[in-house]
């Protein structure tokens, strides 16, 4: 029995001496463990007669839940003691000033949009805009895009699926703003045909110009540092009697200057080929500042609206001509900013947006 009170006060001794609880479970093994001093005494209860066998046992487990019931109180002051520890050490200081909310920026591709919007707005355009779910036909057939050209093919458009997985019939997301177009201008000459006014003056004499930009973001199969899936196009139409490349000329160059607010920039024309207008041409503008400074970058297509495309709409394209343009807002911003990646616009790193709050 004296010997059992040893065990207990020496295990009771090596718990309290211990404050990592891997090390714990080490000593535990010298008491509780397959050879441990317990375990031993309870194994030599058989060679013992049996009128001793009972007190001896007894007083075994006695001393096995003494030891037990250290072992557990230490276990449990070693996680209570890793707890406040752990506590205190992510502690806040309630005295210390709140984090104020930072102030929220619109991104640099919106700013530009709505300059956008507002330069052209000054000069009497009208903002249109029209579904990016869009049909065949006003994407490309209204546009004079041949049935083969290239643009219609999956490598350049993305095609909607039906729930079997066939791909949707003459169904796509639109891969420039110019439907839009196309559509205002049906609108139009189903709005202003040629009828009696309803005061009885007779008949309209000729139709209103068309004056509108068209906005919005657009979809086709490519991504580069130029060049993302999914970006945003500003499309530009002006329809009447007698406008000519050299109003188009004026616009685009009259635009650019307010919009860079330079009259240094670097601009020029070079002669190109879109279905819908004829002649064509594309504009190119020279980085201003940055890495790419003195590059130029294609920033818009331009053009007089073909006259098929009128025809189509229901113009009639011996009295009315027009000029369209194309440009992407977010090539703009690259230029204006300085930014040399287009992916930058659409990571969603805030650190790079937080330069234009």
């Amino acid at each position: 029995m004296e010997n059992l009170d040893l065990i207990v006060g020496e295990a009771k001794a090596a718990f309290a001496a211990i404050s990592d609880p891997d090390a714990l479970e080490q000593v535990k093994a010298r008491f509780l463990g397959k050879s441990g001093q317990i375990t031993e005494l309870l194994k030599g209860l058989g060679k013992l007669p049996a009128e001793e066998k009972k007190v001896a046992g007894a007083a075994i487990n006695v001393a096995k839940t003494a030891v037990e019931s250290a072992l557990n109180e230490r276990r449990e002051a070693i996680r209570k003691a890793a707890l406040a520890a752990r506590l205190a050490e992510e502690a806040l200081d309630v005295t210390l000033p709140g984090r104020a909310e930072a102030r929220g920026g619109l991104h640099p591709v919106t700013r530009t949009l709505e300059r956008i919007e507002a330069l052209f707005r000054s000069i009497g355009f009208e903002v249109a805009d029209g579904p990016e779910i869009e049909e065949d036909f006003f994407n490309f057939t209204a546009l004079n895009t041949p049935e083969d050209h290239p643009a219609r093919s999956m490598h350049d458009t993305f095609y909607l699926q039906n729930p079997d997985g066939s791909v949707a019939d003459k169904v796509l997301l639109r891969t420039h703003t110019s439907p839009v177009q196309a559509r205002y201008m049906q609108a139009h000459v189903a709005r202003y045909t040629p009828r009696v006014l309803p005061d009885g003056r007779g008949q309209l004499e000729k139709m209103p110009e068309i004056r509108i930009i068209a906005p919005g973001r657009v979809y086709r199969v490519d991504s580069d540092a130029t060049h993302s899936p999914m970006f945003h196009q500003v499309e530009g139409l002006w329809v009447g009697e007698g406008v000519s490349f050299a109003d188009l000329k004026g616009v685009i160059a009259d635009f650019l200057r307010s919009f860079f607010e330079s009259d240094d920039l670097k601009v020029r024309f070079r002669p190109s080929f879109f279905p819908f207008t004829e002649p064509s041409a594309e504009i190119d503008v020279a980085f201003m500042s940055g890495p790419l400074e003195g590059r130029w970058l294609e920033i818009a297509g331009c053009g007089m609206v073909h006259p098929d495309v009128l025809r189509i709409a229901g113009i009639d394209p011996e009295k009315y001509t027009g000029f369209a343009f194309g440009m992407g807002p977010d090539r703009l911003t690259m230029l204006r900013y300085g930014v040399n990646d287009l992916r930058l616009f659409f990571e969603g790193d805030l650190r790079f947006q937080r330069q234009f709050a």
